[in-house]
């Protein structure tokens, strides 16, 4: 799945713009200029009542940027219904008023090239376009088309898919990555994503990036480009590390591990990866530069079937949540950095000491009960976690026999979920959540009945999107210590970072991170 090794130039990141008259695209321009955009693709068949010759003159003659003039007819996913021949004319006229680049549509293409009034001087490049619809083709098949449109002549090819699975996106990786033409591909939908931030790994022409509250399924916002990904800083050799999850776009590990990477010098790249099939997903994505990965929900207990190794601690627990592919033999070894992370988090906060040279450390867990709602992957690593230290454990899961094994592992007692909302507490105890529940968008819902959270000492919430969950927010009002899921995923990406490049993390510059974007 690596480059080719041809030498590229840097990626350009191109805003599309949809503006709906021609004052709005040249604001629009503006504002992609001052948000770091390289180049805009000005959509003509959205602009209402398109005068061609007078707007075009206006979008062009003082642009800021760059331009892709696309003027998209409604059989190839446009807006443009009129004649045909209107629509040519108007492209064959942005050349000649100076468009850096014109979209054509492959279909249409040798009208274009074949016209004899079609300025061959033009300093404008052709970008021959096809969008293949709501699938992606075999390798052969892509490998055909793109040969059919190298054949017209083209400047840039530019090839469209819609990605059902993320494991489509790997032909997508093979043909930028062995194109002889400057080449333009990637796949619409969420699954699609990585196809936009790999591509200058593979060597693609340019990345699309929506701007502001402009937001497009599976395509990245500029601002995410510019600051978290820094594309400009792949290449070739880049590493590859993702998160496996489904949900994933509430993932903010991008935010923390990209610029953590470049703080030190490693030439990695961290992304989300929308995993619908675990099986094909390892099968597909088995190349040594896709060096490891984040697991998160629901997959911390499945993926261990995937692992040819399991650490010790991850084993006894139950749930893998990262996952590194050994260089040497290209092995999946499975860890779990959740347990330490989340009960250290709580320690620290009840003011524990911890043993010097060997002194002895008593928990203040220890002998406190414990009541933990979930028991999918978190939870499993609270539960084993909160053993270690002699906490007496209660759980309740929405699925009853998985709370009573996961109680039965750790010497706990299960309760069935629905009497969580009236169960009480002993006064001094533990809280912790290891469910979903107050996550991001939903973010008004608790899982035990707020009049209890006073009688616990501390209150911790795996949630943390948003930072302060309505359930701490609750606990801390009727007087428990809180602790949020932010900063067990802090540890817990500390210690996955050092799995990742085999190296120290920047814990500071990790911590500084936390509190600045999430």
């Amino acid at each position: 799945m690596g480059s080719s090794g041809t030498v590229r130039d840097p990626i350009m990141v191109c805003v599309p713009l949809m503006g709906i008259s021609v004052e709005e695209m040249m604001s629009q321009m503006g504002q992609a200029k001052s948000q770091g955009a390289d180049l805009v693709e000005i959509r003509l068949d959205y602009i209402q009542n398109f005068r061609p010759l007078q707007d075009l003159q206006m979008l062009l003659r003082d642009k800021p940027l760059p331009v892709i003039i696309v003027y998209r007819p409604k059989w190839e996913g446009g807006q443009y219904e009129g004649d045909e021949q209107r629509r040519l004319e108007a492209l064959k006229l942005a050349m000649e008023l100076g468009a850096d680049y014109i979209d054509v549509e492959l279909k249409v293409v040798s009208d274009l090239m074949l016209n004899p009034n079609l300025n061959k001087h033009s300093i404008g490049k052709i970008i021959v376009s096809c969008h293949v619809g709501d699938h992606t083709p075999s390798k052969e098949d892509l490998s055909i088309l793109v040969a059919k449109m190298h054949s017209t002549g083209a400047d840039v090819i530019k090839l469209v898919t819609h990605a059902s699975n993320i494991t489509d996106l790997a032909t997508i990786f093979h043909l930028l990555a062995h194109c002889e033409v400057p080449l333009i591909a990637y796949s619409t939908g969420d699954r699609g994503l990585i196809s936009h931030l790999l591509c200058p790994k593979f060597g693609g022409f340019l990345v699309y990036g929506s701007m502001g509250n402009n937001s497009i399924p599976g395509l990245p916002t500029l601002n995410s480009l510019r600051q978290a990904y820094k594309l400009e800083c792949l290449n070739a050799n880049t590493k590859v590390f993702g998160l496996i999850s489904n949900p994933v776009g509430h993932s903010k590990g991008p935010l923390l591990h990209n610029p953590a990477f470049r703080h030190v010098g490693y030439n990695g790249i961290y992304v989300p990866m929308l995993v619908d099939n675990l099986k094909e997903f390892f099968r597909i994505y088995s190349s040594p530069d896709i060096a490891g990965f984040s697991v998160g929900i629901p997959y911390k207990e499945a993926v261990t079937g995937f692992c040819d190794e399991v650490h010790p601690l991850a084993e006894s627990i139950g749930a893998v949540n990262t996952i590194i592919r050994t260089p040497s033999t290209g092995k999946l070894v499975g860890y779990n950095t959740d347990c330490e992370a989340a009960i250290t988090a709580m320690e620290d906060a009840l003011g524990a000491r911890r043993s010097i040279n060997g002194a002895s450390f008593t928990s203040p867990l220890a002998g406190k009960q414990f009541v933990l709602a979930g028991a999918g992957g978190a939870g499993r690593a609270l539960a084993f976690g909160a053993k270690t230290r002699g906490a007496r454990i209660i759980i309740f899961d929405i699925d009853y026999e998985r709370a009573r094994s996961l109680a039965h592992s750790v010497s706990g007692e299960a309760q069935p979920y629905e009497d969580i909302v009236k169960f009480r507490p002993e006064k001094g105890g533990i809280l912790a959540n290891a469910t979903p529940l107050g996550m991001h968008p939903n973010t008004d819902r608790i899982p035990v009945a707020e009049d209890t959270l006073g009688v616990y000492r501390l209150v911790f919430d795996s949630v943390y999107n948003p930072r302060k969950t309505r359930l701490l927010k609750e606990a801390e009002a009727a007087g428990a210590v809180v602790v949020s899921g932010v900063e067990m995923f802090l540890r817990q990406a500390i210690s996955q970072f050092n799995l990742f490049t085999d190296g120290e993390a920047p814990e500071e510059f990790m911590r500084e991170i936390i509190w600045e974007k999430f």
